[in-house]
């Protein structure tokens, strides 16, 4: 295993060591969120941000190159169709 492979597991790991409440974006979801966004981060993904839009919000998570959303309802979309600000197409 490479050095920038060793170096990535050992990140990980030390990721996986910080409880995911303790995020500061974790206090902006609601219950179904927070179920889903839990799921999916058991699984290795990661909080990109979340778009909070009037009394709603939904979250945007990464693992690698794939991505995910999860809406008001905690419906987990894996192959989301939207766009970051540097144009390219990031779901």
């Amino acid at each position: 295993m490479s050095v920038s492979g060793i170096k990535k597991v050992l990140s990980s790991l030390h990721r996986r060591r910080r409880v995911i409440e303790s995020y500061e974006w974790w206090d902006y979801l609601n219950y179904a969120q927070k179920f889903s966004v839990s799921s999916l981060y058991q699984f290795g993904y990661d909080i990109s941000f979340v778009r909070k839009t009037g009394h709603s919000s939904i979250v945007v998570m990464h693992l690698n190159d794939r991505q995910a959303t999860v809406d008001e309802d905690g419906l987990i979309d894996t192959n989301p169709n939207i766009k970051t600000r540097k144009g390219s197409k990031l779901l």
